[in-house]
C-alpha cells in the first residue's frame, strides 16, 4: 500500500509511545481520602472493602506512608459518635473535636503534607443532611440555606485555626464560598485555600461512603441542594458563581460518570479542577477485580487516566496509595 501517513509509526515502540503520550498520571496528581473515628483501633469498612476507619494513630501512620510514596495531600472524613450529633451540628466547630485534633497531629508528624478538610454538616447533623433542617408549614422537610452557611463558616474557621491547608465545602449551599472566604479573611486566614465542590451531583454512587460514615439522611434525600444528574449547563452556572466568590480550586463529583462535565469546566475556567472518584466507582472496580473479571491495577490506572484526560488536574481516589505504589 502506498500510505505516506501511517499513524501506527507513533505507536511502534514503548519509547515512541511514551514520547508522544498526551496525558500522564503521577502520584502528585492524587488526593487520598481518609476516614477516621474516635476509637483507638482501626476498623475495616464493610461497605468499602480495602478501606479503613482509622484511629488517630493509624491515620497519622497511613498518611505518612502515602506521603512517602509521593502523594501530596489527604482529605479527612470523620465518623462522629451518635451522642455528639445534634440538630444544630455544634460539634462541627468544636476546637477539641476529632477533625481539629487530627489536623494538628498530621501537621506535627508530616509538616509538608497538605491537609484538606470536608466542610459540611452531615457527619455532625442528627438528621444526616449537609445543612440544618427545618419543617415548613406543611410539615415538609427543608434544608435551610443561610442559617447553614453561618455554621459552615464557623466549621471552616475551626479547621483553619487547627492548621488545615485547604477547606473543601461539599454542602452545595448557595453563597457559601463567598461567605467562608470573607470569614476566613476577616479572621486572618487569608492563606487558607478553598476547594469548592462546585458540581456535586445527587448521585446514587455515594452509597458505600455513607455506610463508612453512617451519615445517610434520616429522612428525605439531598436533591434540593445537590445537582440533578441530568444537568450540565447548571454546572457552568455554579462555576461562575464559585469563581466570583473566591474559590481557589473547583471540583466535579462523581468523576467517571461525569467526564463531560469535567471537560466542559476545563474549557470554561483557568482554575485547577479536582475530580472525585467516589465510593461507588471504587467499589465497582474493586468488586470486579476481586472476582477475577478485571485486572485491578490496569483498570484503576486507566480509569484515573481517563479522568485526567477529561481535564482534571487532581483526583480524589481511594486507590491513591495503591496507585502511587504501582507507579513507582
Amino acid at each position: 500500500m502506498d500510505l505516506p501517513i501511517r499513524p501506527r509509526r507513533n505507536r511502534r515502540t514503548a519509547g515512541i509511545r511514551a514520547l508522544v503520550r498526551e496525558t500522564s498520571l503521577s502520584a502528585s496528581d492524587l488526593i487520598y481520602p481518609l476516614f477516621m473515628h474516635e476509637k483507638e483501633v482501626n476498623e475495616a469498612i464493610e461497605s468499602m472493602p480495602g478501606c479503613t476507619r482509622w484511629s488517630l494513630a493509624g491515620l497519622v501512620k497511613e498518611a505518612g506512608e502515602a506521603h512517602a510514596l509521593g502523594i501530596p495531600a489527604v482529605v479527612l472524613f470523620p465518623a462522629i459518635a451518635e451522642e455528639l450529633k445534634t440538630s444544630e451540628a455544634e460539634e462541627c466547630f468544636n476546637p477539641d473535636g476529632l477533625v481539629p485534633r487530627a489536623i494538628r497531629a498530621l501537621k506535627e508528624a508530616h509538616p509538608s503534607l497538605l491537609v484538606i478538610t470536608d466542610v459540611a454538616l452531615d457527619p455532625y447533623n442528627a438528621d444526616g443532611h449537609d445543612g440544618l433542617v427545618e419543617r415548613n408549614e406543611a410539615g415538609e422537610l427543608e434544608i435551610v440555606n443561610d442559617e447553614t452557611v453561618a455554621v459552615l463558616c464557623e466549621q471552616a474557621l475551626c479547621h483553619a485555626q487547627a492548621g488545615a491547608d485547604i477547606v473543601a465545602p461539599s454542602d452545595m449551599m448557595d453563597g457559601r464560598i463567598g461567605a467562608i472566604r470573607s470569614y476566613l479573611d476577616e479572621s486572618g486566614f487569608t492563606e487558607v485555600s478553598i476547594l469548592s465542590y462546585t458540581a456535586k451531583f445527587a448521585s446514587a454512587f455515594y452509597g458505600p461512603f455513607r455506610g463508612a460514615l453512617e451519615s445517610a439522611p434520616k429522612e428525605g434525600d439531598k436533591k434540593t441542594y445537590q445537582m440533578d444528574p441530568g444537568n450540565v449547563r447548571e454546572a457552568l452556572r455554579e462555576l461562575i458563581l464559585d469563581e466570583d466568590e473566591g474559590a481557589d480550586m473547583v471540583m466535579v463529583k462523581p468523576a467517571g460518570p461525569y467526564l463531560d462535565v469535567i471537560a466542559m469546566l476545563r474549557e470554561a475556567t483557568t482554575l485547577p479542577i479536582a475530580a472525585y472518584q467516589v465510593s461507588g466507582e471504587y467499589l465497582m472496580l474493586k468488586s470486579a477485580s476481586a472476582a477475577g473479571w478485571l485486572d485491578e491495577e490496569k483498570v484503576v490506572l486507566e480509569s484515573l487516566l481517563g479522568i485526567k484526560r477529561a481535564g482534571a488536574d487532581m483526583i480524589l481516589t481511594y486507590f491513591a496509595k495503591d496507585v502511587a505504589g504501582w507507579l513507582r
